[in-house]
């Protein structure tokens, strides 16, 4: 098999009505990376598995490198001597799988992007449905997984978060949609020119879009080589980068929970009043009722500073205006 055919590209072009060849369509894979040296020859090797069935266009293979600690640069290193269509951007230091892949995004310019992280949770043959979907017109297509092998809880807690977005925000939230997907020049266009944000939510700006979404379902899979990079602060850090960037409901929460606790403390301040009136003699209640008032209280005031101080975060990550990566090395760009 020759390599054109194994990399995605066509040696043939299109002839226009002029006789001017016309170059092949381009698209383009981004695949954060961090840690992943187990992984990034497989991921590729698969992926260009499902180029070869589409010998009319070329593929190109951008990962972008969060600063790896092991071998995974000098894996890439290689692969990007061995195969002109794999394409490497190393980062600096690690600035986040958002603001990594982000970047990866913007640098694309295939005429179809798609985005696959490495390590190999989300089939990449499923891109053979997905460009099917593109050329048929859709902007944007979306894979969702409906099924999960990550443990039970972990995926009911992952279902009743989207919920909770769903509910505090007024655009159309995809639930399990991570951002394993396929778009269109326009849409990166659109995104390039209307998003400023330096600590971005992809899944956010595809919301805001509003653009016609078309969904492929898939299982995920379990991680089979390396240790994943992501543990419980950055899920945190992550989830609240989502309700911070589509919601001010709960800053507005605030406000009513404000308003209940300070009417339920006077109807508390009222009663004891008329019962030391009522009882003046042997008003014996003691301070039990006052210490319990001020935890009350004072949870309510630490819960509401913590919800502000998340949006002040976010709007103090704006006003630095910080580059989303430092690059550090490109290789084959």
């Amino acid at each position: 098999m020759s390599k054109e055919l194994i990399t995605g590209q066509n040696p043939q072009t299109t002839e226009l009505n002029g006789g001017t060849a016309a170059p092949p369509r381009v698209i383009t894979i981004m695949t954060p990376c961090y840690n992943e040296e187990l992984n990034v020859r497989e991921v590729h090797r698969r992926l260009m598995a499902v180029a070869a069935g589409f010998p009319q266009y070329r593929f190109e293979h951008l990962f972008v490198d969060n600063a790896s600690t092991d071998n995974t640069v000098a894996v890439l290193r290689q692969m990007a001597a061995e195969d002109p269509s794999v394409k490497v951007i190393v980062n600096a230091r690690n600035v986040g799988a958002d603001r990594s892949g982000m970047h990866g995004l913007l640098q694309a310019q295939g005429d179809a992007v798609g985005v696959l992280v490495a390590d190999l949770q989300d089939p990449p043959e499923l891109f053979v449905d997905m460009i099917h979907a593109w050329e048929q017109g859709a902007p944007i297509v979306a894979g969702i997984k409906n099924s999960s092998d990550e443990s039970a809880l972990m995926y009911r807690l992952r279902t009743a978060y989207y919920r909770l977005v769903a509910r505090l925000t007024n655009v159309r939230i995809l639930a399990h949609f991570t951002g394993f997907g396929l778009y269109d020049r326009s849409v990166m266009d659109k995104i390039r020119a209307d998003f400023r944000d330096p600590y971005p939510y992809f899944r956010g700006m595809i919301a805001e879009l509003g653009l016609p979404v078309t969904q492929v379902h898939y299982n995920q899979n379990r991680r089979a080589r390396g240790i994943t990079s992501q543990n419980f602060y950055s899920l945190y850090d992550f989830a609240m980068l989502g309700i911070t960037n589509l919601s001010k409901v709960p800053l507005r929460l605030v406000i009513f929970i404000g308003f209940i606790s300070a009417f339920i403390s006077f109807l508390m301040g009222m009663f004891y009043l008329v019962y030391k009136l009522v009882f003046w003699a042997n008003f014996n209640v003691g301070i039990a009722p006052v210490v319990l008032g001020l935890f009350f209280l004072g949870s309510v005031q630490l819960i509401a500073l913590g919800i502000i101080g998340e949006y002040v975060g976010s709007i103090h990550t704006l006003v630095l205006r910080r580059p989303l990566v430092t690059e550090k090395e490109r290789i084959n760009c």
